[in-house]
């Protein structure tokens, strides 16, 4: 099977897509404007263009590349690449995502209209280009409220506005940002519904749990997020996200493939839809949910691409949590505290120790939800799983300076 992958190697865990592919025996033919080398030893071939960003150039510059070849799928899991590579499979009648199809993932306005069609309960939204716009559509929607931009991801651009002050400092900050919705504040604690799709159905699936929430862990330098990976998938507590997470699916019709979704639990209970994205989460989840079922997903992913189904008798094994950490400083990493203790008392427990190395440069925390490195621990007990990682966030300390 030909494969066409858009952006091999960027962001750097897209690699793993193309080594999931390759490990079934899929020929992947890379497209991005890096060196091939970056995308590992896994290509059959690579297509180098200038910018991925220029979404009308990628596409001529794919069409001419094959030059009337037909591979057998195109696919990406990045998400500014999902409507070039529906555009690609509608010119070459190739299975997967069309445009029409693809962009009610990537237009939230679009989304947030057609999950509320299906009956399901969705933040009120508007579209909005402009402080006029915003203002107004604010007086429906609400205060507080969020602004979001329409094709974004991981957060980027995105803030609360509790008044029109608010609002109109936030827009001042983001102007750089043509269109965007407008949406109703939810309260509630923030978690996450994955699926690995086949046709639309999901094979896989996945709850996480953020904390705190994805916008207010970007808010505040000195917290350590978290994500956690559920293990029990029947406990009553997410029941209401996975319903809600299947309704959605059915709604909107994802395909083959990878989908994330983002959900609220208010405190009646109820499930309120957040977002959803027709590609695998960003923030390591994928790894998560790896250690989760002591499996690779990201061959999983590629088996259910080229081939139909996921591999039998997957078995979620651990809750699994991942502890984002952000160094106290600027300049440098000069030292780590409390890695050896931790290390020394739970050790069978931790998973992954991936964290900047003394003498590398911090990341800036703002533009990344990876910071200065992460921590896995995981138990087949939640509450055990949780203990261990707030002693991951409260016991680990990177100092630079």
């Amino acid at each position: 099977m030909d494969v066409v992958y858009l952006s091999p190697a960027w962001p750097p865990e897209q690699v793993e897509f193309t080594r999931g592919l390759h490990a079934v025996g899929a020929r992947v033919w890379g497209v991005g404007d890096g060196p091939p080398g970056a995308a590992g030893p896994y290509l059959t071939g690579h297509l180098r263009v200038p910018a991925m960003g220029d979404e009308d150039e990628v596409v001529a510059r794919v069409l001419a590349w094959l030059n009337g070849r037909r591979p057998d799928r195109v696919e990406t899991n990045w998400e500014p690449m999902v409507l070039a590579a529906a555009r690609l499979r509608e010119q070459l009648d190739l299975p997967g995502l069309r445009p029409s199809q693809a962009l009610p993932f990537r237009d939230k306005v679009l989304m947030h209209e057609a999950v509320a069609a299906a009956g399901l309960r969705v933040a009120r939204t508007a579209r909005v280009r402009s402080l006029a716009e915003a203002l107004e559509a604010a007086e429906t929607v609400g205060y507080p409220c969020i602004f979001k931009p329409v094709a974004g991801a991981g957060g980027a651009d995105t803030f609360r506005a509790d008044d029109p002050a608010a609002l109109r400092a936030g827009l001042a900050a983001v102007g750089h940002v043509p269109e965007a919705s407008l949406e109703e504040w939810v309260e509630g604690q923030e978690y996450t519904y994955e699926t690995i799709c086949v046709d639309g159905q999901p094979v896989l699936e996945s709850v996480c749990l953020y904390l705190p929430n994805v916008l207010d862990a970007r808010r505040a330098e000195w917290i350590s997020p978290i994500i956690a990976s559920v293990r029990d998938l029947d406990d009553p507590w997410i029941a209401p996200g996975l319903a809600l997470g299947r309704a959605a699916l059915a709604a909107l019709k994802p395909g083959t493939g990878f989908t994330h979704m983002e959900w609220f639990r208010n405190e009646a209970g109820e499930a309120i839809f957040g977002e959803i994205a027709c590609r695998a989460p960003g923030a390591s989840m994928v790894d998560l949910l790896n250690y989760t079922l002591d499996a690779d997903t990201f061959v999983e992913w590629a088996r259910a691409v080229c081939q139909g189904r996921v591999s039998a008798g997957l078995e979620r094994r651990h809750n699994a949590v991942m502890v984002f950490k952000r160094a106290q400083g600027q300049g440098k990493i000069r030292e780590i505290r409390g890695l050896d203790r931790l290390l020394a008392l739970h050790g069978p427990h931790v998973a992954r120790v991936d964290l900047l190395p003394v003498g590398a440069p911090r990341r800036d925390w703002t533009q990344t939800f990876l910071s200065d490195g992460n921590i896995v621990v995981r138990h087949p007990d939640w509450n055990r799983a949780m203990e261990l990682g707030r002693q991951v966030r409260d016991g680990v300390q990177i100092l630079a300076g």
